[in-house]
């Protein structure tokens, strides 16, 4: 699903260069749900936007489905992105003045799907969420899970491939964080690619698979049968998949 072959980013200007990611390879795989941790300014939000086509990479290969997108135009990523990933955010990112119903077709007008089709996925979408019932409510009128949840909505109403989520429990109780992992959960058992960055260590486990980065670089760590961490670096990673 997400292939990043020696991926490296560098913010430059006049008197400094940063060195965002450095050479990262990374193979998620079709229905896989991977956490992504690190400290903060190790590279995980570079890395997430250029997972979601928001940002440019600087050099390197990234495959997305199977295509590679690392040279294509602003135009036809932007088609890519709307049609094949839904974006889960800390803040929400909800539009106040709208409804649910509303915030969750506001995206779907952008893929230009028509009214009846846009009614089915808004319907199915704030179900799946256990929503349904609130459709007509406004964001400031529920909880931040419910808000939370109507993110999710939004995100999955597209049928995207892959789900990316910065911190989708950060601004939740603990809580209200578990049922927003329940349900994240619930959806990447019916098919859809999940990476998830987050700061909560149990959460990290709860994903197939965890990547750490650290200063732009990437282990991948594993666990053994007693579900204890084993780190192995991205190179010998590679390695054994192509193997």
């Amino acid at each position: 699903m997400l292939r990043m072959n020696n991926v490296s980013k560098i913010f430059q200007t006049r008197m400094i260069e940063t060195h965002a990611l450095r050479d990262v390879d990374i193979h998620i795989k079709n229905g896989e749900f991977v956490s992504v941790t690190g400290p903060s300014g190790s590279g995980k939000t570079t890395f997430l936007n250029i997972a979601g086509l928001l940002e440019n990479l600087t050099k390197g290969q990234y495959f997305l489905d199977g295509q590679d997108v690392s040279q294509l135009s602003d135009n036809r990523l932007s088609e890519i992105r709307n049609e094949k990933i839904g974006f889960i955010f800390q803040s929400f990112n909800l539009l106040a003045d709208l409804s649910l119903y509303d915030n969750v077709d506001v995206p779907l007008r952008y893929r230009g799907f028509n009214k009846a089709e846009r009614k089915e996925r808004i319907e199915r979408a704030l179900e799946i969420v256990g929503l349904s019932s609130r459709h007509d409510h406004l964001p400031t009128q529920l909880s931040g899970g419910q808000q939370q949840r109507v993110a999710i909505a939004r995100a999955i109403a597209g049928e995207p491939k892959i789900i990316l989520a910065d911190e989708p429990t950060g601004n939740l109780d603990s809580l209200m964080a578990r049922q927003v992992m329940e349900l994240l959960e619930k959806i990447n058992e019916q098919g859809t690619t999940i990476v998830m960055v987050t700061h909560d260590p149990v959460l990290a486990k709860r994903a197939d698979r965890e990547i750490q980065i650290f200063d732009g670089q990437v282990n991948s760590v594993e666990r053994d049968e007693t579900d204890q961490p084993v780190q192995t670096n991205s190179d010998t990673e590679t390695a054994l998949e192509t193997a």
